[in-house]
Parts: C-alpha cells; sequence; structure tokens
C-alpha cells in the first residue's frame, strides 16, 4: 500500500472510471424513496459497492464514507479516509438528464487531498491533489478571472425536501443573484458546480449544505484551479461547514457580501449595490 498522492491519484481515477462506465452502461434498476422526493436506485448502491470493494483491495483497511453506505467511520476526519457518491445528481440520472457524476475524495484527517470526478455522459473527468494542480480530460485547468459579477454564471445548489424544508434563505439568494449576476443556473449536481468553478465555465456556485461525498471532490479539484472554496462567511470550507462556496478569487469579496445581505424575504427583488 502506498501513501504516494500520485500512486492514490492513480488508484482512485481508476475507481471511479470503473464506476463512471457502469453509471454509462448498466442497468438503472429499481428506484427506491429515502426520504421525500430523495431518491435512491439499485445502480447508485452497486456502483458504491463495486468502487469500495475496489478501494478496498487497493489500500486495505483504510476506511469508507459513502452516501448509500450504513456503516460509517467512527471519526471521519481522523486518518485517511475514501468518501465516495456512486451518482452524484440521482434525480437528473433517473429522469435521462445527463448532468451526473461519480464523485471521490481522499480525507487527510478531514482534508481533501485528492479529489476525483467523471461524468460519463458529458465525457468529463476532472482530478486533483493537493499541490498538483486541477485537470480536465488531462489538461490543466484554471478558475475564471472574471472581476464583474454582472458577467458572472453563478449556480445554487438544490432547493431543500423534506417535512421540515425550509427555503427562505435560499430564494432570497436567488433573487438577489438574479437581480445583480448574468445568469442564474441550478444543475442539480453539487460536484458539477464545484469543477465546473474550478473549470471556468462558471463564475461561482452556493450551496446551503455541506455533505462531504457532494462536496470533498469538488472542493479540492476547485483549490487547485486557483478558486476560493469557503463557507458562507467567507471561512475556508471544511469538513465540518454547514454551507459550500466556490468562487472565482476576483468576485470572492464581492459576492459574499452580497450573499450575506440575503437574510430573508425582505431581500428578495431587491437589487443591491456593493463595493
Amino acid at each position: 500500500m502506498t501513501n504516494n498522492l500520485g500512486d492514490l491519484l492513480a488508484i482512485a481515477r481508476a475507481g471511479v472510471a470503473q464506476g463512471g462506465r457502469l453509471l454509462a452502461t448498466a442497468e438503472r434498476g429499481g428506484v427506491h424513496v429515502k426520504s421525500d422526493r430523495d431518491f435512491v436506485t439499485d445502480l447508485d448502491r452497486r456502483i458504491e459497492d463495486h468502487v469500495r470493494q475496489f478501494l478496498e483491495r487497493e489500500t486495505p483497511g483504510w476506511d469508507f464514507l459513502g452516501e448509500e453506505s450504513e456503516d460509517q467511520p467512527a471519526d471521519p476526519t481522523a486518518g485517511r479516509v475514501w468518501t465516495l457518491d456512486p451518482i452524484d445528481g440521482t434525480s437528473n440520472f433517473i429522469h435521462g438528464l445527463p448532468l451526473c457524476a461519480v464523485s471521490l475524495a481522499l480525507l487527510h484527517d478531514g482534508v481533501p487531498v485528492i479529489g476525483v470526478i467523471a461524468a460519463p455522459f458529458l465525457d468529463l473527468e476532472y482530478y486533483a491533489t493537493a499541490g498538483g494542480g486541477a485537470f480536465r480530460n488531462d489538461r490543466p485547468i484554471h478558475a475564471s478571472t472574471n472581476e464583474k459579477l454582472s458577467t458572472a454564471i453563478v449556480s445554487i445548489g438544490d432547493y431543500t425536501t423534506g417535512a421540515e424544508a425550509n427555503n427562505e434563505r435560499r430564494l432570497a439568494i436567488t433573487a438577489t443573484l438574479a437581480a445583480n449576476v448574468e445568469r442564474v443556473r441550478m444543475f442539480g449536481s453539487a460536484a458539477l458546480d464545484l469543477v465546473w468553478v474550478a473549470d471556468g465555465r462558471t463564475d461561482a456556485c452556493i450551496s446551503l449544505s455541506n455533505k462531504p461525498w457532494d462536496t470533498a471532490a469538488g472542493v479540492a479539484i476547485a483549490r487547485e484551479s486557483g478558486a476560493a472554496a469557503v463557507d458562507l462567511t467567507g471561512e475556508p470550507h471544511a469538513f465540518h461547514s454547514t454551507s459550500t462556496v466556490a468562487i472565482a478569487p476576483a468576485l470572492s469579496g464581492e459576492l459574499l457580501t452580497l450573499i450575506d445581505s440575503c437574510k430573508g424575504p425582505m431581500s428578495q427583488g431587491n437589487r443591491t449595490h456593493v463595493t
């Protein structure tokens, strides 16, 4: 077993490639309700089992944190832990939308040091290692150099569902962004939100949640591209953050100030001027 990041990246890419092939070619199987309007497919579980078994062979004894796994590490912020979302964007996948991906990260004491994300229906693979830069299909990528919110494309995370769903601030952020940026987008995949900021395709992404299987790989890639990866307060994104934001560096301060103005419905529809 190796501790070299380059060797571990090769393992991660191989595991994600296998998961991506299953996502692109295998039968979806049944669709099961996890909670209100939240679903899992048989293929989610099959991909997770397959990639987990591969990682256990390659890195025996290392912990695994998966979205669909019932057994989780006692402390996922201690030591080396693989974290996997077998299909990020399951609802998109169920409805035949190509915006879905396999997302795998290696955490070292809770910090993502490797991220690999494959979107097989889009023929895209993103990856990064700590200190090694970020890549799309083996070519270096960099965050946007945009300096103007008025020409920025910003994606937002899904609205919440369930009996206790509260989207008041999400709606306020959406309305305020719509009044200030070029366009607002909702792709339905946290992994793609983050890597498209890393790739300069969008200028920022905002999610009022943080689950490591959703965000760790994308955060690693975004950081290596030069993007800021923070929470809504501007603090560096960490395992226990309650929100996830990636921003082109020149827009960071202005966009975070704009988001901070979105406390509730009073800010909806208002044009907010920030300096």
